[in-house]
């Protein structure tokens, strides 16, 4: 299993708009490509120098061909929208992590 995680700093002033976007369209037209299994969306409680506040949105998926297909197939399409709407509201990095082992109580 891979986890490609977004992290996300977004700006007060646009923060309940994204917040709502990311919700109700961003996060089920990821989950729409069938690239990935579930979405984890968290909030960060560490603040950041640069103000803002900090999300980490993580999206399983099966393998790395299939996410290499996401990248191929929707990325550019998905990245262009939360662009258009929140260009210079926003900045992120993505991250992919291997599951090494998972436990639970």
């Amino acid at each position: 299993m891979i986890i490609y995680n977004v992290t996300i700093n977004i700006d007060k002033s646009a923060h309940e708009e994204w917040l709502q976007w990311m919700l109700q369209k961003h996060i089920p037209d990821m989950l729409a490509t069938k690239k990935f299994s579930e979405a984890k969306m968290c909030k960060v409680l560490v603040e950041e120098d640069m103000g803002g506040i900090t999300y980490s949105v993580q999206y399983r998926t099966k393998d790395r061909p299939t996410l290499e297909a996401y990248y191929r197939d929707d990325a550019p399409k998905m990245r262009s929208e939360g662009m258009a709407k929140f260009a210079d509201k926003f900045v992120a990095f993505r991250t992919e992590l291997e599951i090494v082992s998972e436990q639970n109580s």
